[in-house]
């Protein structure tokens, strides 16, 4: 995803000199796989009644969130700016939203237990069709010409993007042992970004084998005072650049960050 000039200046609320310039080698643990951590550029506001289970900035620069639990679940468009919802949809009935991700001028939703998957259209947010899906909706993404879904197991599962069925999938390993709970999905170049849930970390994968090649580190981007009343990190977004915006269910806060090596 490309993010608009305009819109990186939306975002930089400025943190004068948090940006670091990442190093050419970066450190590795086992098997090569590179451990980082999230260096914060700038802070924005995020909605405390908001259980994100996805995060999308669209080609176009505009922001959208779905949220999940029975009966409350939500599509929206953000200010990318203040964090404010512009306009939001409920889903229908008792259905609880998972991930999303864009797809051109529509949007796919999953569900988490409910066995399907929405198509909304984005000008309006209407609704257009509800399709089956087998297992759970945790996270989703857009990689090229095909669509990545996690479900809570150890595997990613290839859709295609016009007619959601299922082409494929490939089971997720860091150094050789199976990768659960993986939750919401973020494409960018080739390689799926993972929330890994009730965690605060994060993990690059390979979707060609499957291998985790990078562990972030989340851990304290909301202070004690603030993870009170928070739920788990579970929302990334890239910006453009090398960056990526932050955030969790209930949190009251989104964080603009470049992914450095760990010290």
């Amino acid at each position: 995803m490309t993010f608009g000039r305009a819109l990186l200046g939306a975002l930089a609320i400025a943190l004068a000199g948090c940006a670091a310039a990442a190093p050419a080698a970066p450190p590795a643990g086992p098997g090569g796989v590179e451990r980082l951590r999230p260096t914060v550029l700038a802070e924005l506001p995020h909605d405390t009644d908001a259980f994100t289970q996805g995060l999308e900035l669209a080609p176009d620069g505009r922001l959208y969130e779905g949220t999940g639990l029975a009966g409350r679940s939500r599509l929206r468009e953000l200010d990318p700016q203040t964090g404010e919802v512009r306009r939001e949809v409920a889903l229908p009935g008792s259905l609880f939203g998972e991930g999303i991700t864009v797809v051109d001028d529509r949007i796919w939703q999953l569900t988490w237990q409910d066995g399907i998957a929405l198509e909304w259209d984005r000008a309006d947010l209407e609704l257009l069709r509800q399709v089956p899906i087998d297992g759970e909706g945790w996270g989703l993404c857009r990689d090229g010409g095909r669509l990545v879904r996690s479900d809570g197991t150890d595997r990613l599962r290839f859709h295609d993007p016009v007619s959601f069925a299922e082409t494929g999938s490939v089971a997720v390993t860091l150094d050789g042992e199976p990768v659960t709970e993986i939750n919401e999905l973020e494409c960018v170049d080739g390689q799926v970004w993972a929330n890994i849930w009730q965690t605060d970390r994060i993990v690059r994968i390979d979707p060609a084998d499957g291998r985790v090649t990078a562990v972030v580190d989340a851990a304290g981007l909301l202070d004690d005072t603030r993870r009170a009343g928070a739920d788990v990190l579970n929302g990334i977004a890239a910006v453009g650049d090398g960056e990526y915006l932050l955030t969790g269910k209930f949190w009251p806060a989104s964080f603009r960050v470049r992914f450095t090596p760990a010290g």
